[in-house]
């Protein structure tokens, strides 16, 4: 399916994609991670009882890579490493396409699949674990696009995220990666400031409705904020 599209120009534009409330309706990272605590009623107990420490923790942007360790930690105790867990993925996704498939937004694949087409090297930054990503893009023939996203590892008998690549973080993995001269940018989090910061053309999609004043504020004037079909996100919809 790659060959569908024409190689990055050499004078292409480098253009990310955030992926939850982005690309798709939801966050993916948490309903994989709901589905894994579900089905197992010992892990269903353990989250319940540890809800009203974690909760605050994901609230809050400083300790929100600890909140959500701590939910990936109970719902992946048992798994022995990284290998494992992407078949879990891979497993999951595969049981849920209709949902899966329900929730990719059609503007946005069609914004996306046009930057493709245009010879743009286009890139997805995540905070889901980049396996997830990659599996539901395959779903769209997108999965050959480089995903970036955050790492998890084994700790004391499951899996935590040791890397959560969000705000700052995801900038630097980026850079890390080669990705750093950014034209085109498109995210919904006011987490993902540095991302749209760090583009010339900046692009906020699905921002929460409390959140639109805000990016007014901090963007430079004129900068798109767009609702590409998530119906309780805020934006600008198409007329």
């Amino acid at each position: 399916m790659s060959d569908a599209y024409p190689p990055p120009r050499a004078d292409a534009r480098l253009v990310v994609f955030d992926f939850d409330h982005t690309l798709y309706d939801g966050d993916s990272g948490s309903h994989l991670f709901a589905w894994l605590i579900k089905r197992n009623p010992l892990r269903l107990a353990a989250a319940v009882l540890a809800t009203p420490l974690l909760v605050p923790l994901v609230a809050m942007l400083p300790t929100r890579r600890r909140g959500i360790s701590g939910y990936v930690w109970i719902a992946t105790f048992g798994l022995r490493g990284a290998r494992q867990f992407n078949r879990i993925i891979d497993q999951y996704v595969h049981r849920h396409e209709a949902d899966i498939r329900s929730r990719l937004l059609p503007q946005a694949l069609a914004v996306f699949k046009a930057h493709r087409d245009a010879g743009d090297r286009v890139v997805v930054a995540t905070g889901a674990p980049p396996e997830l990503a990659r599996e539901i893009l395959r779903f769209v023939a997108q999965h050959e696009v480089p995903v970036i996203g955050s790492l998890v590892g084994p700790r004391a008998g499951a899996m935590i995220a040791t890397r959560h690549c969000h705000n700052e973080e995801k900038m630097r993995m980026l850079r890390e990666r080669g990705y750093g001269d950014i034209d085109v940018s498109y995210t919904d989090s006011s987490a993902d400031l540095p991302l749209l910061l760090a583009a010339r053309s900046p692009v906020v999609v699905n921002p929460k409705p409390g959140k639109v004043d805000f990016f007014r504020r901090v963007l430079p004037a004129g900068t798109p904020i767009l609702n590409w079909g998530c119906v309780e996100r805020g934006g600008d919809r198409p007329g």
